[in-house]
């Protein structure tokens, strides 16, 4: 039986974990290596990886890292950073990661998408979508490049384009959100869940469980994703790996899909 996954996303930059807020300011908060170990023990559903800068910096993904990160990890492990072709995703695969993420690549050469299916399989496509909210208005754009340039194009139009080039996921991203942990932006994530049939992961913004658990009350069987939530504790934001354990998980995620009923 399918159900809602809570996901931490860890961002690397220069090697490190690293968090940013609206995708700047990045501040140092360990070792990801350090960080998948306690994952691992706190039973998390799923992890992304994210290598913010390779992308940006041209950077083809680094293997070395990626399979000393899939070696450690026991959950499914979703990476993205880098990934022009086809081939570089069938490589990651074949160290042991279950699901490869694009995000500037896929709206840059849309085919990449059907070629990277076609590849390694649908299920193990996933999407980024950094999206920005319009000044004074309910549309998104999607921004690329590490949100540092506007594409001009509607999220729900490129959501529906991606699904009909074989994306197996979306995770959308919202910049506005990112690192604010003032919650979700439900209404996003809801519109979005209403026009694609694939799966869909809700990133940025979550400051407590309960933001989580409002992004299931409304949305339902989804991944619901967060950073700061998962590496920062207390007002002064000091650095501290945490995960809820299974029987917190269970309570928050039964309470809420009561709760959508």
């Amino acid at each position: 039986m399918l159900r809602p996954r809570i996901i931490p996303c860890l961002l690397i930059q220069d090697g490190g974990l690293v968090k940013t807020v609206r995708f700047k300011e990045p501040k140092y908060v360990g070792d990801p290596i350090n960080a998948v170990k306690i994952f691992n023990e706190k039973e998390a559903d799923e992890l992304i990886v994210l290598d913010i800068d390779a992308t940006v910096q041209g950077r083809e993904p680094d293997y070395r890292r990626i399979a000393h990160l899939a070696s450690e990890c026991r959950m499914p492990l979703c990476y993205g950073g880098g990934i022009r072709t086809a081939e570089q995703a069938q490589k990651i695969i074949s160290l042991g990661v279950e699901k490869v993420a694009i995000s500037s690549a896929a709206i840059d050469n849309p085919n990449l998408i059907s070629e990277i299916a076609r590849e390694i399989g649908r299920q193990s496509v996933v999407v980024v979508l950094d999206v920005k909210q319009r000044l004074l208005t309910r549309h998104y754009d999607v921004w690329t490049r590490n949100g540092t340039r506007n594409s001009k194009r509607d999220v729900f139009e490129v959501a529906a384009e991606v699904e009909k080039l074989g994306a197996g996921e979306i995770v959308i991203n919202s910049i506005d959100n990112d690192g604010r942990m003032k919650g979700y932006d439900i209404s996003l994530a809801l519109k979005l869940r209403q026009s694609v049939r694939i799966p869909i992961t809700i990133l940025g913004g979550a400051g407590s469980l309960t933001d989580i658990g409002k992004v299931i009350e409304a949305c339902g069987v989804v991944g619901v994703a967060a950073g700061s939530l998962f590496v920062f504790k207390g007002t002064y934001r000091a650095v501290l790996i945490s995960y809820p354990d299974t029987s917190q998980k269970d309570e928050l995620i039964h309470s809420a899909l009561r709760s959508a009923k």
